[in-house]
């Protein structure tokens, strides 16, 4: 070994400076961890979630179901004011005043 090579290493040696932590550093990395594993677990729940809703199986089902019950909901809403029009022309027909 060179002579020099220990006068480095024990001057290395020497200049080894410990960093000095701030107050409570634990504490925030142990927060700062919870928080990342609480918003991947969010993620991954919304993710799941998400890839269940968009599958093509489901969005074609789920847009048949709304295009049919728009359907019976227009059907149902049209009986119903067919038949407040036909009240209305029988009133009309049999008492032309009495709707006045």
């Amino acid at each position: 070994m060179n002579p020099s090579d220990n006068k480095l290493s024990e001057l290395l040696r020497t200049a080894r400076v410990s960093p000095v932590r701030p107050p409570r550093f634990q504490e925030s990395v142990w927060r700062r961890i919870e928080a990342a594993e609480w918003t991947t677990a969010t993620f991954s729940w919304l993710d799941a979630l998400a890839a269940l809703i968009l599958k093509p199986r489901i969005v074609i089902g789920a847009t048949t179901a709304l295009i049919l019950l728009g359907v019976f909901a227009g059907a149902f809403e049209g009986r119903q004011l067919a038949r407040q029009e036909a009240q209305i022309n029988y009133l009309a027909a049999v008492a032309p005043y009495s709707a006045r």
